[in-house]
């Protein structure tokens, strides 16, 4: 049994380390030129059945790592006003994990280098006669396998095709996700799991990401054949403006401008913590959820993640969901391979189970958001 993954996100390659754990073959197709090509995310938290799916798929002798190269998040979650003045309690969260996107990518990509390729751009897929799938990419070449997942983000030219009925919808408003490098100073803004912060017409989440040990170290005490980068601690915070906000510039220093201007008044400290913002890991964000589809009736492909259910990240679920997704699919392809049931039987079961719980974190997430988002957001399509 072969199975092509179109994506190298956490996902995907979630699926591929417990697909190789598992002693199926597997190959991955990312169309970024490398793991480096571009901004990779910000801090996520895991937990619960994802950080449990995670850990089943990553193989034991990572683990530690794993653990190394996260930080705890864990505390109160003051809500305060644009002088920091606290406005309510929120209820307090414990027992939870922070990770870098881009580290834990790197993590994901350990003794896979022979099973990824880089550079290629998934354009269409074909079922052939035999219940095989064929993938073609951009650069006129092709893969064959018994099935293709795909893992390609919210985007996702393999639902596109799959399923050209289904719906993402983005929600309207300007928001704004940032970076700034951890101080003395910018920790005292995230005293426990995290901070929101109500401002006149603008709302900001806070939250910290600092790592139990350097990463990279970590990496070179524990497994030295792992490379991971040199990420120092951080505070992320996602900032959401009033829609209408006016034009959003295309360049960083723009939008930062843009979101000062706003910011008018404000605590000095929350002035400087997106005035000293990292240029190259801050951006625009574009909040979006998949509305539900029906079981589109099994076949050789099917999908994971953010390109099946993505979600708003007011829940903080859309990682750890795709998490689950890797490891139920791989238990049910293991199934498979031990002679213990069909390829279709199993990929359906997947199918079923994944939808039940994956639209069910859209809708929570769904529920949490205006809690995070100012008002005049609105939930519709554009």
């Amino acid at each position: 049994m072969r199975v092509l993954v179109i994506g190298a996100g956490i996902g995907g390659l979630c699926l591929a380390q417990g697909l190789r754990r598992a002693g199926i073959d597997v190959r991955v197709y990312e169309r970024e030129e490398s793991a480096e090509a571009r901004y990779q995310g910000f801090r996520i938290g895991i937990g619960g059945l994802g950080l449990e799916a995670l850990r089943e798929c990553l193989p034991p002798r990572l683990h530690p790592v794993l653990e190394a190269s996260t930080g705890e998040i864990s505390g109160e979650r003051p809500m305060v006003d644009e002088q920091l003045r606290e406005i309510r309690q929120l209820g307090a969260m414990h027992g939870g994990t922070a990770t870098d996107r881009h580290v834990l990518r790197h993590l994901l990509m350990a003794g896979l280098a022979d099973r990824i390729e880089f550079g290629k751009r998934f354009v269409r897929y074909t079922e052939l006669e035999d219940g095989t799938v064929r993938a073609e990419f951009a650069d006129g070449t092709g893969a064959t396998g018994d099935l293709l997942v795909g893992a390609d983000g919210g985007n996702s030219p393999v639902r596109r095709q799959l399923l050209p009925d289904a719906e993402v919808v983005t929600i309207d408003g300007n928001g704004v996700l940032g970076r700034t490098p951890l101080t003395e100073r910018f920790a005292g803004l995230v005293p426990g799991f995290g901070t929101v912060v109500n401002g006149p017409g603008t709302r900001m989440l806070l939250g910290k990401m600092e790592f139990r040990r350097p990463p990279h170290l970590a990496a070179a005490e524990l497994a030295p054949d792992v490379e991971l980068p040199e990420t120092g601690s951080y505070l992320r915070w996602a900032a959401f403006l009033p829609d209408p906000a006016g034009p959003r510039p295309a360049d960083w220093e723009g939008v930062r401008d843009l979101l000062l201007a706003h910011m008018a008044g404000w605590h000095p400290d929350l002035v400087e913590l997106v005035r000293q913002s990292d240029v190259v890991n801050s951006s625009v964000l574009t909040v979006r959820y998949a509305k539900p589809v029906p079981h589109w009736g099994t076949g050789p492909v099917t999908l994971l993640g953010d390109a099946v259910h993505v979600m708003p990240p007011s829940g903080g679920m859309g990682a750890n969901t795709a998490f689950r997704d890797a490891a139920l699919l791989c238990r049910e392809l293991a199934a498979v391979r031990r002679g213990e049931a069909g390829l279709r039987t199993a990929v359906e079961r997947y199918e079923r189970e994944m939808l039940e719980y994956g639209f069910a974190a859209v809708a929570q997430s769904l529920e949490q958001l205006p809690t995070f988002a100012p008002s005049s957001w609105t939930v519709g399509a554009r």
